[in-house]
């Protein structure tokens, strides 16, 4: 167009009095241009980003970047409205190519705004370029103004032009306090940012910061008319990813939904407005290509270049994934050359694919999960085999990568229960039908277990070449099934075929999942234990303790000190059979582990151990928590010990009929156990004795087994209560002394023998017994074996010094010197129910004021912990509140 169109001055871009009213191309301004736009009614004001813009007119340099629908020009807008001053606005247009008709639409948004610019500037005439003078007299007009200048540009993610960049860069630096730059874009503009960033001199706000905090979305659709609670809102910004314009969107459709809340909650993303704007506004700007790729990667929660290629079979991903994450079109990049969808976008396309290519998103799984399989990330190996529905190929991954035990340690079981669970029967692989077999184990279900199991190992023994993975798998779940059948022979062989097969096995496989052997080893221990082989069950157990200390050996970890505790119980170490139930208890419960997801053991060894202090509320609690947990695996060591201990609680309560039908096999075994068979046997002879039928007792006696000593004590108890003295002595005399056997049993041999004493009239001999026994006892609190003694033993008990030896524990103890008479003062009972270890670290804190989480966090245990040990303390305490348990506590001098 010629110079003199463009109304009077003295050249193009020359200065001149004049100020033109057209465009270089001789158009009018659009005047739509200049304003802001509208806000909408149900707009919301986020205060926490307006105070971050205002540190917009401190910095030479603003940029909010932000995706399509981000909130972006809105909030610059609000802001803008809220200033003292009058902003320069300018919606950039991508039919503005040329420097010359943007800086002129610039300096028109300057002057549209109020802002002094003298017709000395100029303006450009040629749309395509305009001079470095006009650029430099207006940043010099603009430096010598005392108020800088606030412009707005938005939408400059369509201002693509590299001369541009440099000449807008040369007019801000150059008008230094005179002009603050606000840009709104949704890519990087060319600007040298590091500079800005580097100086101090930018204010940058992105897309986190503009994504809706679930409160501000709850305000945002009450604005709408939908009076939601924040856990509502909370569920929409973790689908939405807090983007506003989908929040918006959904807003409007649930006000015209019966039930906005359950619309919130499940509207179908590929059939919504959101899908119409996000189709229209970010896919179909996409070349073909690139909406090929986001399709298909849509099936992917995550992606690389590398894997992107292998779903569209083409070699470009890594570029278009580049420009993608730069144009801010819902890619985002995670780091390490992998992105991800935004979520909402992810489930629209993935709708929009089924549309437009059916059947492609089976194949596509396939490919993503042998491109998964051979970089070594089996979980997304496993999650897309399954969508595939190449079951074989699933199940083979798992079972190759020798991660099978995975299906039993807590960690992963239920994803992996579940995953499976939608296996079906057309799946025949060997490795399939292990998985069927660990599955149906898990569950107990032994038959069903072992048929898949043998059929997987005869097709392992004739089709396939590469076996050694596929066989250990098979050594641990016939060792599992070695357990729950109670059969001790199996188990150690399927334990000596896994030590032959562990090395064929790459180190590297063996080392990724410690898991598989701390699972065998833990099976084979139990089985151990059943047989009454408690020095081997111990080898192999601590051999399970010393292992990987990490989540995904938490389990058997668990089940090992369980089992442990259970062997220190049946030789008759209290003190150290708690501290090991205890530590099983805290060992799963670090890591987080679904509960229950063991056996359950330990609660019933701790149940044990409480019947023998005479803790009978406790022990019956204990085994009411472990019945209400419903173990995963039920197995006969743990069944045996729940009938010792329920039987023993019983017995202790008087209710003899009970506890002879709580003393049998809960569970069947190939093989029965001596210890758990002696124990029933003592119950029933127990029973026997007080229904007046010693005949009877004495036919059970002579089938009782010797070991483990626990049980020779015992038998030899029923044999003096039978009175058969002199088998009783010979039973006691038999027992070995090689330092295995604790105090439980030490005391109640010398009890027996103090008895035999007693009735042979030699009383020193057997007030010399019960004194050692009280020594003995009262380090673990042993209560029942004074109990169960019978009527002989209280005038001794009564007399000096063991009255002094039973004092604070097995009786109240004197009043402290100098405090008023306390609990002394009342009826007095044979045994002070006293508080565990643990229940006085409770106690303790307690009396510190800490709540139940500030105590829970300090002893590394879970509040669900604390509060069953407050309940007990209370009992214990016979109190109701935690004030008067301390107080009660300092009465007793618990404190």
């Amino acid at each position: 167009m010629p110079a003199g169109e463009n109304g009077p001055g003295l050249d193009e871009n020359g200065p001149g009095p004049a100020i033109p009213c057209v465009d270089p191309l001789g158009d009018p301004y659009l005047r739509t241009r200049f304003a802001p736009p509208a806000k909408p009614a149900t707009f919301l004001r986020r205060e926490r980003l307006v105070r971050h813009l205002d540190q917009a007119l401190l910095t030479p340099l603003t940029m909010v970047n932000g995706a399509a629908g981000a909130g972006k020009t809105l909030l610059v807008a609000d802001w803008a409205a809220g200033l003292e001053q009058p902003v320069a606005w300018l919606t950039t247009d991508a039919a503005d190519q040329g420097p010359g008709m943007f800086w002129a639409y610039v300096l028109q948004a300057l002057r549209a705004s109020g802002v002094l610019v003298p017709g000395g500037v100029g303006c450009p005439a040629d749309a395509r370029s305009v001079d470095r003078k006009l650029l430099a007299r207006l940043a010099a007009e603009l430096s010598g103004h005392d108020r800088p200048a606030i412009v707005v540009l938005d939408e400059y993610d369509r201002v693509t032009a590299p001369e541009i960049a440099e000449q807008l860069e040369f007019v801000l630096h150059h008008a230094g306090h005179g002009m603050r730059l606000v840009l709104v874009t949704r890519t990087e503009p060319l600007l040298p940012l590091h500079r800005y960033r580097a100086a101090g001199d930018m204010t940058e706000i992105r897309g986190a910061e503009l994504a809706f905090t679930p409160e501000e979305a709850a305000a945002l659709l009450e604005r709408h008319g939908l009076c939601l609670p924040v856990r509502a809102a909370r569920a929409l910004v973790d689908r939405t990813q807090g983007w506003a314009a989908g929040l918006r969107l959904c807003a409007l459709a649930a006000q015209e939904s019966p039930d906005p809340e359950t619309y919130l909650k499940e509207f179908e993303a590929g059939r919504s407005t959101v899908a119409d704007y996000l189709l229209a506004e970010v896919l179909k700007r996409q070349t073909v290509e690139t909406q090929d790729l986001l399709l298909r990667a849509s099936v992917l929660e995550r992606f690389c270049p590398d894997l992107a290629n292998a779903l569209t079979e083409r070699t470009d991903a890594e570029a278009l994934l580049a420009e993608l994450h730069r144009e801010n079109a819902f890619v985002e990049d995670l780091g390490h050359a992998w992105y991800r969808l935004h979520p909402l976008f992810r489930e629209i396309l993935r709708a929009h694919l089924r549309v437009r290519s059916p059947g492609l998103e089976p194949e596509l799984h396939r490919r993503a999960a042998q491109w998964l399989r051979r970089s070594g990330s089996l979980p997304e190996t496993l999650a897309h085999g399954a969508a595939a529905g190449d079951w074989d190929f699933t199940a083979g991954a798992l079972v190759d990568d020798l991660a099978i035990g995975q299906l039993f340690t807590g960690l992963r079981s239920d994803d992996l229960a579940e995953l499976f669970s939608r296996m079906g029967p057309e799946a025949t692989s060997p490795a399939s039908d292990l998985v069927r077999a660990a599955r149906d184990l898990f569950r107990c279900d032994l038959d069903g277990g072992l048929a898949h199991l043998h059929r997987a190992e005869r097709r392992l023994s004739t089709d396939l070449p590469d076996l050694a993975a596929a066989q250990l798998s098979c050594a641990l779940l016939e060792a599992l099934a070695a357990r729950l059948a109670g059969s001790p022979v199996r188990a150690e062989e399927a334990a000596a075929a896994a030590e032959e097969l562990r090395r064929e096995i790459p180190a590297h496989l063996l080392d990724k999942h410690p898991e598989l052997t701390a699972l065998l080893l833990t099976h084979l221990g139990s089985t151990r234990l059943w047989a009454g082989r408690f020095e081997e069950a111990r080898a192999a157990l601590s051999t399970v303790i010393g292992s990987s200390r990490g989540g995904a050996t938490a389990l058997p970890r668990e089940e090992a000190l369980g089992h442990l505790a259970l062997i220190d119980y049946l030789n008759g170490w209290l003190a150290r059979a708690e501290r090991k139930a205890l530590a099983a208890l805290t060992e799963t419960e670090r890591f987080s582990l679904p509960q229950p997801s063991g056996s359950g053991i330990e609660r019933l060894v701790l149940a044990a151990v409480a019947v023998d202090r005479n803790e009978l509320g406790q022990a019956k609690a204990l085994l009411d928590e472990a019945a209400a947990s419903r173990p995963a695996l039920r197995d006969p060591v743990p069944e045996a010990c729940r009938s010792i201990a329920t039987a023993r609680l019983l017995l202790a309560r008087g209710d003899v009929q009970a506890a002879r039908a709580a003393a049998g096999p809960a569970v069947s075994a190939d093989v029965p156990s001596p210890w758990a068979d002696a124990h029933a046997a003592l119950v029933a002879c127990a029973a026997h004795l007080g229904d007046g039928r010693p005949d009877m007792a004495a036919k059970v006696l002579r089938q009782m087994p010797d070991d483990p000593p626990a049980c020779a004590v015992e038998v030899a108890r029923a044999q003096l209560a039978a009175g058969d003295r002199v088998a009783a002595i010979d039973r006691i005399d038999s027992l070995r002394t090689d330092g295995r056997t604790g105090p439980a049993v030490a005391v109640r041999a010398a009890l027996v023998r103090a008895q035999a004493a007693d009735g042979a009239g030699d009383f020193a001999t057997a007030r010399r017994l019960v004194a050692h026994a009280l020594l003995e006892a009262r380090r673990e609190r042993l209560r029942r074996p004074f109990l169960e003694a019978g009527p002989w033993i209280r005038p001794l008990l009564g007399t000096a010094p063991l009255q002094g030896l039973t004092e604070g524990w097995l009786t109240p103890g004197p009043p402290r010197h100098g405090e008023p008479p306390g609990p002394e003062a009342r009826p007095s009972s044979l045994v002070v129910e006293e508080l565990s270890g643990r229940e006085r670290d409770v106690l303790q804190r307690l009396a510190q004021m800490m709540s139940t989480e500030e105590i829970a966090a300090d002893l590394f245990v879970s509040a669900n912990t604390v509060k069953t040990h407050l309940k007990s303390v209370y009992r214990k305490l016979a109190v109701n509140r935690r004030n008067d348990a301390v107080r009660r506590a300092r009465e007793l001098g618990l404190l």
